[in-house]
């Protein structure tokens, strides 16, 4: 397979994890809407980072990460990020926000100390979703069977994968931008209605992954 081939594939791959909407997507949202577009990019630059650092233990650990899809340790790690996204969720959800019908127009603008704060923020929702280490590791293993042929094998899969984080990290600067042009649009007594949005987003995700582990454990 060429570079070509794996570009494509790369986009490809990049492109669907892009629109799938999880969790950070609302969060994301909210962020561009309220703060404006360098807060939002400082919180999925948090994101970003925390897929790095997934992909490189899935890289340099790749036998190790394979063992964490064992039943027993998939339980851990489903029942512990759920219960962090679960406490998250209530949290947003108790969360007071003005109710007037006030109209958005413009975003408070973050100082440094608030864009670490959202770096951070967008690195440990990531990191706790136990889900994303599991895509990357199987992306990485489809990766593998792009490139089984080749006689050394770490390259190409490194190319493959940085194609994808710059696919994935640029349809999310684009979903940034477009939130910025909804702002006109977006009232407080909206924008209340998506912070109960992401909390029940978050809670429900929590209790998902943990059920699912519980329902898994009982059979």
């Amino acid at each position: 397979m060429t570079y070509f081939d794996l570009i494509l594939k790369g986009f490809v791959t990049g492109f669907i994890l892009s629109i799938m909407i999880g969790p950070v997507f609302f969060v994301l949202l909210e962020t561009s809407i309220t703060k404006g577009i360098r807060a939002a990019l400082a919180l999925d630059f948090g994101v970003l980072l925390s897929d790095l650092l997934y992909i490189l233990i899935a890289y340099v650990f790749y036998s190790e990460v394979a063992s964490l899809s064992s039943k027993d340790n998939r339980y851990i790690m489903n029942i512990v990020g759920g219960g962090m996204f679960l406490v998250y969720g209530i949290v947003t959800l108790l969360k007071k926000t003005q109710t007037d019908n006030e109209v958005i127009t413009s975003p408070s603008i973050p100082n440094s100390k608030d864009m670490v704060v959202l770096m951070v923020k967008g690195f440990l929702l990531n990191m706790a979703n136990p889900m994303v280490i599991f895509y990357w590791f199987s992306i990485m293993t489809l990766g593998t069977t792009y490139v089984n042929n080749a006689t050394n094998i770490h390259s190409p899969i490194l190319f493959f994968l940085l194609v994808i984080i710059f696919t994935f990290f640029s349809f999310d600067v684009l979903k940034i931008i477009g939130a910025k042009y909804l702002r006109p649009l977006v009232t407080n007594k909206l924008l209340n209605g998506l912070n109960k949005l992401i909390g029940i987003v978050f809670g429900l995700f929590g209790l998902f992954l943990i059920l699912r582990s519980i329902i898994e454990i009982l059979q």
